[in-house]
């Protein structure tokens, strides 16, 4: 399902005009992507859990190269399904 798809399913499902469902789609995006970027935890229960999860710096080796590499500390985004979730997808 990509994004449009998303946007009229939401639409259809809470019985909105489609750019209300556009607009609500892309404000929670928007919010949870700020939030994120603030370092804050977001949880949705019986969704999930969107959090920051920081990985250190390791070396790798190029595969072009064979060379080792280091590679950088970074900060990724985590998604932790909640139970509802996950008995659903079962």
């Amino acid at each position: 399902m990509n994004k449009s798809e998303l946007i009229n399913a939401i639409a259809e499902e809470a019985g909105l005009a489609k750019t209300d469902a556009k607009k609500a789609l892309e404000a929670f995006i928007s919010t949870v992507s700020n939030e994120l970027a603030k370092g804050e935890k977001i949880a949705l229960i019986g969704f999930g859990t969107f959090s920051i999860n920081e990985k250190g710096e390791r070396t790798g080796i190029n595969p072009a190269t064979k060379q080792q590499i280091t590679i950088p500390a970074k900060k990724v985004v985590k998604f932790k399904a909640g139970v509802e979730l996950a008995d659903k997808v079962k």
